[in-house]
């Protein structure tokens, strides 16, 4: 007993001792939202961040801590660099099926391990993960494209900073969304597929931005399978309709590093007001 004992300390010194950096974060908020004509509402946010790293080996931790329930963990993923091989592995299975309107309606397993190979081929890489997703990605003459070759669903991300304007391109299983951004006189403008048009105005620090959304078409729920092997995959929900709205976004960093934004939101004629701060 007193041999195991002994064992157990060596190993948990060993453990202690062998991690070369440990990195701390966060970041908190409180806002208050009027609501416009309905009954206003206060709110909390506050995560924490720990990432310790040892050589080429990294474990990165994230956890929510309002509420009354406790911490929640939202993250857990542990990193290595092997030579040439990075192997990735998340431990922690997200809740998904509770996502906004539209979103996956049953759930799926999100932990899963990684292996990615920098190829000596350009500066192209090669993945494969748990679920037999193949991966290849690289940036050549300052555009960057990923593919991956998955069942029934590939999935294409292209960007790329041309005179001025970058954009970027996803095709997920034959739907096709892009977008489109510039700076013109200080002013960020960006362009998207559903019609969306941004504009942000102001130095770091005290900015403004002025987003537009356009009308959404409503989508019927769309019935999925446990396994997600069916035809819709794990499913979707169904998504209302809703009006084009109009959002003004205004933010001020203070001396004391804490940043106050306040937002108005033209859908319910709302204001909220944002008290955040990140260390």
């Amino acid at each position: 007993m007193k041999k195991l004992i002994a064992l157990f300390a060596t190993t948990a010194v060993a453990s202690t001792s062998a991690m070369g950096a440990i990195a701390l974060s966060g970041a908190a908020s409180v806002s208050y939202d009027d609501n416009g004509s309905t009954a206003s509402s206060t709110s909390y946010d506050a995560d924490i961040t720990l990432v310790g790293t040892t050589g080429g080996t990294t474990f990165t931790y994230t956890m929510d801590v309002e509420g009354t329930t406790g911490p929640a963990t939202t993250g857990a993923t542990l990193a290595t660099t092997i030579g040439p091989v990075t192997v990735s592995a998340d431990m922690h299975d997200e809740v998904s099926s509770t996502t906004a309107t539209g979103g996956q309606s049953l759930e799926s397993t999100d932990t899963g391990v990684t292996v990615s190979l920098a190829a000596p081929v350009g500066d192209a890489t090669i993945g494969l993960d748990n679920s037999g997703n193949v991966s290849v990605s690289g940036t050549w003459s300052g555009v960057t494209i990923s593919h991956t070759i998955k069942d029934g669903s590939d999935l294409t991300t292209g960007s790329a900073s041309i005179a001025g304007m970058d954009m970027s391109l996803t095709n997920d299983g034959g739907s096709t969304t892009w977008s489109i951004g510039t700076t013109v006189s200080g002013v960020a403008l960006t362009l998207n597929s559903d019609k969306a048009v941004s504009a942000a105005f102001g130095l770091a620090g005290n900015t403004m931005t002025v987003a537009h959304t356009a009308d959404r078409a409503a989508a019927t729920v769309k019935a999925g399978t446990a396994n997600g092997d069916g035809a819709n995959g794990y499913g979707t929900n169904s998504v209302a309709s809703k009006n084009s709205y109009t959002t003004v976004a205004i933010s001020r960093s203070l001396t004391s590093g804490a940043t106050l934004a306040a937002t108005y939101d033209s859908s319910n004629e709302s204001l909220t007001l944002k008290a955040s701060v990140a260390f």
